[in-house]
C-alpha cells in the first residue's frame, strides 16, 4: 500500500515544488501542490502536469488523488 510520504516523494522527484502536502489513508489521497511550473496553465493543465509526473502510478498504486494546485503567486495571495 502506498503512503502519503511516497506520493510526496514521487512528485518531488520530477516537479519543482515550493510547497507540497500530501495526506491520505492508503487508497484516497489529497495534495496541495505549489509549483512555478504551473504558471500560465489552467487548473486542468496543472493537474495534468501532476498526472504526468505520477505516470503509471496513478493506475497501479494510487486509486484516488484530489489536488489543489497553485502557482507561487496564487499561494502567496491566499
Amino acid at each position: 500500500m502506498v503512503t502519503p510520504e511516497q506520493i510526496k516523494s514521487y512528485i518531488q522527484e520530477k516537479l519543482a515544488c515550493d510547497h507540497l502536502e500530501v495526506a491520505g489513508d492508503g487508497a484516497h489521497f489529497e495534495a496541495v501542490i505549489v509549483s512555478p511550473e504551473f504558471r500560465g496553465k489552467t487548473r486542468v493543465q496543472q493537474h495534468q502536469v501532476v498526472y504526468r509526473v505520477l505516470g503509471d502510478r496513478m493506475r497501479e498504486e494510487i486509486h484516488a488523488l484530489s489536488m489543489k494546485t497553485y502557482t507561487p503567486e496564487d499561494w502567496a495571495s491566499r
